[in-house]
């Protein structure tokens, strides 16, 4: 009966993000469906092609500092923004527990963490979910980097800021050691971006 019950809970709960963020629970379906590792957009027969950030985002920048920061619960209890790691060259990535593709690019992301740790790399993961199954993923992944909790209700705003205007997850952004946003990425992460667009900018 307990797991009847999470199960509706669960499924009350997706239905709210969607009504909420509709793009966010169609885009993650949609690149299960598709190839697991590609992302694809509604009403599109191939995969979409990952883009550098080559334009300003909302606030008028492509400077990760000069944008207005922001301050998230970490998994570890504490209140952690981006600020914490500046001077490194950090991938930002928006996913969640439900979300398929997050899952698959996560041990990529977790032996990237511990390859380049000492060449300034730092991944953040931003967990658009609760607390306890990101906890969970985490655990069961051995994530070895930050995650920290952005409340789905209240994550169209932040998403946004960061030019994600659909709310697909996964979604990273790299940000070089200057602040300067250097690249973001819209679906599951491959080993080639990271060779291409985050390799090249560590120490």
């Amino acid at each position: 009966m307990a797991a009847k019950g999470k199960a509706v809970v669960d499924s009350f709960r997706r239905l709210l993000i969607a009504a909420v963020f509709p793009g966010m629970l169609a885009a993650c379906d949609s690149q299960v469906n598709a190839t697991g590792s590609a992302t694809q957009d509604p009403g599109q027969s191939k995969p979409v092609a990952a883009r550098s950030a080559s334009t300003t985002l909302p606030e008028k920048t492509n400077n990760a500092w000069e944008m207005t920061p922001f301050s998230l619960p970490a998994l570890d209890g504490e209140n952690h923004g981006l600020e914490d790691w500046k001077g490194k060259v950090i991938m930002m990535n928006f996913w969640a527990s439900w979300c398929a593709p997050c899952q698959y690019e996560i041990p990529e992301f977790v032996q990237y963490q511990k390859q380049y740790a000492d060449r300034n790399l730092q991944i953040v993961g931003i967990g658009v979910d609760d607390k306890r199954p990101l906890e969970n993923v985490a655990r069961s992944l051995g994530i070895n980097y930050p995650v920290l909790v952005l409340d789905p209700m209240d994550s169209r705003q932040l998403m946004r800021k960061w030019g994600n205007d659909t709310g697909i997850i996964p979604y990273t952004v790299v940000i070089a050691s200057d602040g300067r946003i250097k690249y973001i990425h819209r679906g599951q992460m491959d080993e080639d971006a990271f060779n291409s667009y985050v390799l090249p900018l560590l120490q």
